[in-house]
């Protein structure tokens, strides 16, 4: 494992300079194991009496359970004990009594009056209170915060999935209408995902404790897909080396079918992300980016709020233009969507290899068109996602044609106004050597009151060729006006000229 202190380094000058502060991160990012590490680190050296604790416990109450206070209570004084502090830096026993909503702040400030050490408290998955016992614990928090130098905690990091500082007390209930933040500390921190150096070093000690190596292109080819995000990275190694039982060479070919066993499989850790799709805050955000279009939204508040919570979920990427955060969700996001084109579909994906190993690219979109003009009205109108109903039926007959014999690469952001996509296809050349077959298509949609996209299609087409260093390509545009004539009329393969001169494939849909 990478050094836990290393990946936040300025905890440390936080708990020093005496700051309260978020850390924050999506799961299985680390944050977890990062501030336990500091809570022991710190405690061992002497110096403080610092704490690690998780607010899990309190996250659900029971008829006859004790407030979430209290609970939080409890759990600190097992954690202190639990971490081997003196007996006289240790929390009070017991806590001292104190009216319903102010137990945290009359408990800690017990705590420190009479603990020699300094207190630093590490409150992970804050998050998982919920309502009036979170608004409650943080306001307690903050009041002791601002009532310093009366006796109180030095340091107080609450960490969770979501910024805290950004989590705002719900008006009458209604979550569209936010007010202010119940904890405005002003620091807070981003567990990061790893660096592709981070990847290699990590790889790297497995290959210095067994001898075992990873091809630069395996390395390569895991942080592309994951772009560093940890749990990814480990449960593609994981696959490889434990699943699967690899001794020798770790190879980028291994490293692409660990990939689309991962996606396939939907862990858990996937598995919840795709649950989330179908959330109104979730989807306002990925079904345009999806669509290529922009947020319709005339609650500019909600907008960013929708943003930094998809952000936090680790959906997204956190630069611009938004897209989503690393293609293994991208692969899980679009087949979760997809999922009941390729149920309808029956075809064969190796009646789509030729004979020498490549795949025909001609024949794939001439069979689209046919399974389009049959069952494309039925599947559009049956999609959660509307806006990007025929795209995604498009992607899920790709991907059940592909099917895991090649790597499908999707570019697709808010307010694009397309969807590139690459296939790379494997095959061997006459010596037996493995190499990449590679077809590009854009994806358009003729939209009401829109112009004619086809010109801007080829344009866009031709960059995207340029940038793959492709000589053709496909271009499909998805006709949504009511006025349209039937999918049966409409549905033609045709050929057309880009404007650098490319000859290319052109499907009106």
């Amino acid at each position: 494992m990478l050094d836990p202190l290393a990946r936040l380094p300025k905890v440390r000058r936080m708990v020093e300079e005496e700051k309260f502060f978020v850390v924050h991160a999506p799961r299985q990012s680390g944050k977890t194991t990062t501030i336990k590490a500091y809570a022991e680190t710190l405690s061992a050296e002497g110096e403080y009496a610092a704490v690690y604790a998780s607010c899990e416990t309190a996250s659900t109450a029971h008829r006859g359970a004790a407030p979430a206070e209290d609970r939080i209570l409890t759990r600190l004084s097992q954690m202190a004990a639990l971490a081997g502090l003196p007996e006289e830096c240790r929390p009070p026993s017991p806590w001292p009594d104190a009216p319903e909503g102010n137990r945290v702040l009359h408990g800690l400030s017990e705590w420190a009056r009479r603990s020699p050490r300094p207190i630093v408290l590490f409150l992970d998955e804050i998050d998982a209170l919920q309502g009036d016992d979170l608004v409650n614990v943080l306001r307690q928090l903050r009041d002791g915060h601002n009532s310093r130098p009366a006796p109180f905690p030095q340091s107080v990091a609450v960490c969770g999935m979501r910024d805290v500082r950004d989590y705002k007390a719900a008006s009458g209930g209604n979550p569209e209408r936010l007010v202010s933040s119940s904890f405005n500390i002003k620091v807070s921190m981003r567990l990061a995902d790893f660096t592709y150096d981070q990847v290699a070093e990590l790889y790297g000690q497995h290959t210095e404790a067994t001898g075992q190596e990873f091809e630069p292109a395996a390395v390569g080819r895991a942080f592309e897909a994951s772009q560093g995000q940890p749990w990814l990275v480990n449960a593609l190694a994981y696959d490889i080396i434990s699943d699967r039982g690899i001794t020798g060479l770790i190879t980028d070919e291994l490293m692409d079918e660990a990939v689309e066993r991962l996606i396939r499989q939907r862990a858990t850790h996937l598995d919840s992300l795709a649950a989330q799709l179908h959330e109104p805050r979730v989807k306002r955000i990925i079904e345009p980016m999806l669509a290529g279009l922009t947020v319709a939204t005339e609650n500019v508040a909600v907008y960013h709020d929708d943003v930094s919570y998809v952000r936090d979920l680790g959906l997204i990427t956190r630069s611009r233009p938004l897209q989503i955060a690393n293609p293994i969700y991208q692969e899980v996001i679009t087949r979760a969507l997809a999922a009941q084109v390729e149920d309808r579909l029956v075809v064969e994906p190796r009646g789509f290899v030729t004979p020498d190993g490549r795949l025909d690219m001609a024949r794939l979109v001439e069979e689209f068109a046919a399974f389009w003009r049959k069952d494309g009205e039925i599947l559009t109108g049956g999609q959660a996602y509307t806006e990007a109903a025929a795209q995604l039926v498009f992607m899920g007959f790709l991907h059940r044609v592909v099917n895991g014999g090649g790597i499908i690469d999707r570019e697709y952001a808010l307010g694009r106004g397309r969807i590139d996509l690459c296939v790379r296809w494997p095959y061997r050349d006459g010596d037996g050597k493995r190499v990449w077959q590679w077809e590009a298509a854009e994806l358009k949609v003729d939209r009401p009151g829109r112009p004619d996209p086809v010109s801007e299609g080829l344009a866009q087409l031709d960059r995207y060729l340029d940038h793959l260093d492709l000589d053709t390509g496909v271009l499909i545009v998805f006709d949504t006006r009511p006025d349209a004539p039937p999918v049966a009329e409409r549905t033609v393969v045709t050929t057309a000229g880009t404007p650098s001169g490319r000859q290319v494939t052109l499907m009106h849909a």
